[in-house]
């Protein structure tokens, strides 16, 4: 362990760099106390508290930086990777729109302090169209305030964690294998909060195929598209004839559609999480012939079949033909 805190105190400022990069490009490392033990060590002049701050800003904007510029030319495809290798659920795509178009630019620096958003924000900013100038201002902002605020509690507590290091030095291996214990803990946490989210999920859907030989039939079954405005508006492609419903509003719009059709529900999220959510609640509703599709938007696009484009203005929805399908 006191290797370790040597190392630390020697690399201090480059290890700043490398951890606060690797927590904005996903990683599950946790940056935000690491930053607080160097703000401690910035009190004795152990470790330079302007170095510090620099290379944390730097490494925000640069992590932040990337995804932003990644959301910007592949939207959707960008968010589903990042839920998918991501530890938290899968919710943090619908999380994320909600956040950013109901706050702006603003959300960028509130996303900064809460896990599962705190990645997907920039990449959702980028595909929602915000502008390069914006996206940087607001940026370094939220990198200002997030820095500031955990170096200063270093700073503020830097005699309660000296204290702590000193005797973490004094336990040697037995701190490094309590630290190794929490970061397991930490990490699998995470994980089961995946898992039972899946569960959640954990239905029987509809192919493609399967709705396609549906549509020809009559009566049709009743396509709904659970995703929000801004999902549509990233991605205006819809199938056809399909009636754009958000799923806060799938619940309070279930009386109006018949016990005995199919309905079929679907998204372009990981795991079909939104239109498996939608589902279930149609069945606590009475509707028991409700399915997701699986794959979603991309597989019934994937499989070569029409698409219509939805256009999003003024929180009306309309469908034309789309000619690129």
């Amino acid at each position: 362990m006191e290797h370790l805190i040597a190392l630390l105190i020697e690399h201090g400022v480059g290890l700043v760099l490398l951890v606060t990069l690797a927590a904005r490009l996903g990683a599950p490392v946790p940056a935000s106390p690491f930053l607080v033990v160097v703000g401690a060590l910035t009190v004795g002049g152990q470790i330079s508290l302007p170095g510090a701050f620099i290379a944390s800003m730097l490494a925000n904007i640069l992590g932040d930086g990337a995804w932003f510029l990644a959301g910007r030319s592949y939207g959707y495809r960008v968010l589903k990777l990042l839920c998918r290798i991501s530890l938290s659920p899968d919710s943090c795509v619908r999380q994320s729109e909600a956040f950013i178009t109901r706050w702006g630019g603003a959300s960028l620096i509130a996303a900064k302090f809460l896990p599962g958003i705190s990645v997907v924000a920039p990449p959702m900013a980028g595909a929602l169209g915000m502008s390069n100038r914006a996206f940087l201002a607001f940026e370094s902002l939220a990198a200002a305030i997030w820095t500031l605020l955990f170096l200063g509690l270093g700073v503020g507590f830097s005699g309660q964690i000296q204290q702590i290091l000193e005797l973490l030095t004094g336990m040697g291996k037995v701190a490094l294998v309590a630290i190794a214990v929490l970061l397991l803990v930490f990490a699998a946490q995470r994980y089961l909060r995946r898992r039972m989210f899946l569960r959640d999920v954990a239905m029987k859907r509809i192919s493609v195929a399967e709705l396609r030989d549906l549509m020809a039939q009559d009566p049709a079954p009743l396509v709904i598209d659970v995703r929000s405005a801004a999902g549509r508006e990233i991605d205006p492609r819809s199938i056809p004839g399909a009636l754009a419903v958000e799923l806060d509003q799938v619940q309070r719009r279930a009386a109006e559609w018949p016990a005995g059709r199919e309905i079929v529900l679907y998204c372009n999220c990981p795991n079909d999480a939104s239109a498996a959510r939608a589902a279930g609640l149609l069945a606590r509703q009475g509707l028991t012939r409700v399915r997701p599709l699986a794959g979603g938007l991309d597989a019934w696009a994937e499989a070569g079949h029409p698409l219509e484009r939805s256009e999003v203005a003024a929180g009306r929805v309309t469908m034309t033909p789309d000619p690129t399908s």
